[in-house]
């Protein structure tokens, strides 16, 4: 069984922002879930624990790693998604400047890639490939809500339309079946 966290509440300038791939860091709020959110977590008695490597999840990991003995490693396929040039842009400008583009990620997960990132699709088969590989045993993935999304939808074999409402919430804990996804077509 696989444990699927997002990292906690990024930091305040961040609010409102595409960050993807940027390395936002948590905000006061963030660093007091992580805290809390670790110790419930360490519960969990995880084998291991993987991370995206980026500081909101990298805080996380490392506290739960602390907590439990169990080793934390760095694994870039856990990022979320790579908005290209939207990266740092507020939401409200990408959609003054382009409309319902956005919309491509869902409408067009196959080629549409926002900001010249990485199209949905492509999110999804890297998670996948990444969820895979992981070994048997108690593993904790702090990852981000794209990954997280991708992979739930992918497992309920769901449209890309529809992954939105598979985001979890920041510090929100998803427990993963793997067999699930490797029963998918």
């Amino acid at each position: 069984m696989i444990l699927l966290v997002r990292h906690t509440a990024v930091a305040l300038r961040w609010r409102g922002r595409c960050y993807g791939r940027s390395d936002a860091g948590l905000s006061r709020t963030g660093a007091a879930e992580a805290r809390r959110l670790a110790k419930e977590l360490a519960a969990w008695k995880p084998d291991r624990i993987v991370h995206s490597g980026l500081i909101r999840t990298r805080l996380l990991a490392t506290r739960i790693a602390l907590a439990t003995g169990a080793p934390a490693t760095a694994d870039a396929a856990w990022a979320e998604r790579d908005f290209g040039t939207w990266e740092g842009r507020r939401w409200t400008a990408i959609y003054r400047d382009t409309g319902d583009a956005m919309d491509g990620m869902i409408d067009a997960p196959d080629s549409f890639r926002p900001g010249g990132g990485e199209t949905t699709t492509e999110l999804a088969d890297r998670v996948t490939t990444a969820l895979v590989a992981l070994p048997p045993g108690r593993t904790i993935v702090v990852t981000h809500g794209g990954p997280i999304a991708a992979l739930r939808g992918t497992a309920a074999g769901l449209p890309p339309r529809e992954w939105l409402a598979l985001v979890p919430q920041t510090g929100q804990a998803v427990a993963f079946d793997v067999s699930t996804l490797c029963r998918r077509p």
